[in-house]
């Protein structure tokens, strides 16, 4: 291996200016020149840097939730991917810094990056990138041409979820979601209420009052199972666009006295914790809320660290969990 003194030789220079400009002394006042010649030599004669690693840079990572404290434990799928974006944070000895809103200026501006969790107005996100921070929007397609985007492949997930209902016989499948409005004030239609309407629509079997919307919480499933519980018709199936939804349908099913899945079938969204320990367990659609918050982190980390121009867009495929709340179609002779 080549030694500081064999270089210096080569390049023409003294052992203390090698040593300097090998190890990027930002203090060293020297032409550009004499450091490519140094460099040239280095490599000429196969020198490996000694002593100075190139440290980590310890990054500050924003987090911002477009949610309430309140609205995260109703629905616990932002709960564990914001849980997933910390521990990989500190795992990277990165520094977090929880940002409540973009009001605070100072807070942001000290920023490398931001992680935005939720569904932002337009005019929060020109408010965001205002700030010409890199951002990765998880859970949320990119506002931004220029910003990075992680979500679940909502319109194949949901595919999964009918495909299956229609295998077991099952036609009349309703659909329990909730409404969402941003901070401007504008309705934001789930993607999985209009995969569900467009899959429906193509098989013909498509029924306007089989569609119930409300919130996203179990008291809204509770009331929402009940009016579909009321039809003539009722169906026989139901997709519900959350876990939590499917909780409150299971309320409403066993107070009128009926049984899942021998009389209705039921299918959540998500996997929560929770879901495998309902009675009976819930069939529900697996998103892998662990790896799209640590993908969050890893993928801001290298767009700042690499400075790439270039934004990328994420899909992450989800599966379908059949434990026992789905069953055949006793109508179907």
């Amino acid at each position: 291996m080549a030694t500081i003194k064999e270089i210096a030789e080569l390049a023409g220079v003294s052992l203390t200016t090698v040593s300097r400009v090998l190890n990027y002394d930002e203090t060293l006042n020297v032409q550009d020149e004499t450091r490519k010649r140094v460099f040239e030599a280095a490599e000429q004669l196969e020198y490996a840097i000694k002593g100075k690693k190139k440290r980590k840079k310890k990054l500050k990572i924003g987090v911002l939730c477009s949610y309430s404290l309140e609205e995260e434990l109703e629905d616990t799928f932002y709960l564990s991917v914001r849980v997933a974006i910390e521990n990989k944070i500190e795992m990277e000895g990165f520094k977090k810094y929880q940002i409540r809103n973009t009001d605070q200026a100072e807070a942001v501006a000290a920023l490398d990056g931001l992680i935005c969790l939720g569904t932002f107005s337009k005019s929060m996100v020109d408010h965001i990138a205002s700030f010409g921070k890199p951002v990765v929007l998880v859970d949320a397609a990119a506002k931004r041409e220029i910003w990075d985007s992680i979500v679940t492949d909502t319109r194949r997930s949901v595919h999964k979820v009918l495909d299956c209902f229609l295998n077991y016989g099952h036609q009349k499948i309703a659909f329990i979601g909730g409404d969402e409005v941003d901070s401007d004030g504008n309705e934001v239609i789930d993607a999985r209420l209009l995969a569900y309407q467009a899959y429906m629509r193509e098989k013909g079997l498509f029924e306007e009052d089989y569609i119930k919307i409300g919130g996203y919480t179990p008291k809204h499933g509770y009331r929402l199972m009940k009016e579909l519980l009321e039809l003539e018709d009722r169906p026989t199936a139901i997709f519900a666009a959350n876990d939590s939804l499917a909780v409150g349908c299971y309320k409403a099913v066993q107070e009128k006295g009926l049984q899942i899945p021998e009389d209705i079938s039921v299918i959540g969204f998500n996997d929560i914790s929770m879901a495998k320990y309902m009675i009976p367990p819930l069939s529900t659609v697996h998103v892998h809320m662990k790896f799209m918050g640590e993908q969050a982190v890893t993928l801001l980390a290298e767009r700042i660290s690499t400075e790439r121009e270039i934004s990328m867009h994420i899909s992450i495929p989800a599966e379908l969990v059949l434990r026992d709340s789905v069953g055949e179609n006793k109508a179907v002779s």
